[in-house]
């Protein structure tokens, strides 16, 4: 049984994520090199969007798992001192979800005017529905609808299996995932194959979803917060390490041979993120101030602040060096969506107080 009440550099480390997931958006080190640029935003910063996976499972999921554990043939599990389940309105699925689609909702509306002004509006009700449900509203908010649906799953699965059935469901849906992304151009040589994901194309664009990708770093955060697996810093810090290293070295494998079809899914992004999540849990400290309201904003806006940032560069003449510039565009990006999420921040206090 843990006890676990320091969550501080779990919460800081929200902030990180956030920056990861604006560089991918950016390619910080383009103009440097190619593949310093892969390596660096397309394999080291992809642990962005799983760690927040982890995190919901570990907040939000884990306190339904204990709830229901009398459902598991395998008998009660442990409780735990939950110690901050205040984060998701004391544990409540439903509260998270209702939360996360009005965010997708607000998110899609304030997009809108975007996707009209480039005219990348779906014509079909078939391309709605498929950006609603998997490929999201606009570039990055897919992300929203794949932690629903794959909280969702997860929640059916805890209802009906065992925890060691969930795990082996969760882990073969991911590997389906990752055989469908970063292996796509090796597996499509067999004809089985690519009818098979040709017609889960059809459905999403990518394996990166809610089905195949969200799922199995949901229930990784589950089995970390309601487990019992403990290990010491350094044996965390030297697993992340070595899992890193060999996750670029099959990165740069996939990307060097032409197999990639997305570069979101790795096979060892798994130990990658287990080391990882348990390193920050094992790390004690003080939460910086509004990280995860912070970390929120610049996800949701940091694209909005892209625009911003290549119009001013344009009304000043400075394109060449504020978005030609990758490294100096990816910082501009980073300070007006920092100082536009926490004013966000700052205004949402005024206004509940």
């Amino acid at each position: 049984m843990r006890h676990r009440k320091n969550y501080a550099a779990i919460d800081n480390f929200r902030l990180v994520a956030a920056l990861l997931i604006v560089a991918i958006h950016t390619a910080p080190l383009a103009s440097f090199s190619e593949s310093a640029d892969f390596l660096v935003t397309y394999c080291f910063g992809r642990i962005g969007v799983p760690f927040f996976l982890m995190v919901t499972g570990f907040f939000v999921l884990a306190p339904y798992q204990r709830r229901n554990a009398n459902r598991f043939s395998s008998g009660q599990l442990e409780r735990m001192d939950y110690g901050d389940s205040g984060r998701t309105g004391n544990g409540s699925i439903g509260k998270f979800l209702r939360k996360t689609a009005v965010l997708y909702g607000a998110s899609t509306l304030l997009y809108f005017p975007l996707k009209l002004y480039s005219k990348n509006l779906s014509d079909s009700v078939g391309g709605w529905l498929k950006e609603i449900f998997f490929d999201g509203t606009f570039y990055h908010l897919w992300y929203l609808p794949a932690v629903i649906l794959g909280c969702l799953l997860l929640v059916a699965l805890l209802r009906f299996c065992s925890p060691l059935t969930i795990s082996a469901v969760v882990f073969i849906l991911y590997i389906f995932g990752v055989l469908g992304d970063s292996y796509y151009g090796l597996v499509s040589e067999v004809p089985f194959f690519k009818i098979v994901y040709e017609g889960i194309f059809q459905v999403s664009s990518y394996t990166r979803n809610g089905i195949f990708f969200a799922p199995v770093f949901l229930w990784l955060g589950v089995l970390l917060a309601n487990g019992k697996i403990k290990i010491s810093r350094e044996h965390a810090g030297v697993g992340f390490v070595v899992s890193m290293a060999a996750m670029l070295a099959e990165g740069f494998l996939s990307f060097h041979f032409q197999w990639q079809k997305h570069n979101s899914l790795y096979f060892l992004l798994l130990p990658v993120m287990f080391y990882l999540f348990e390193l920050l849990l094992s790390m004690r400290g003080k939460e910086i101030a509004c990280a995860r309201e912070l970390s929120m904003y610049i996800y949701i806006l940091h694209p909005l602040c892209i625009v911003v940032v290549r119009g001013v560069a344009g009304v000043l003449k400075m394109s060449k060096l504020l978005v030609e510039q990758s490294l100096i565009h990816y910082l501009a990006v980073v300070l007006v969506s920092g100082v536009l999420s926490l004013a966000v921040v700052r205004i949402k206090r005024l206004f509940s107080e």
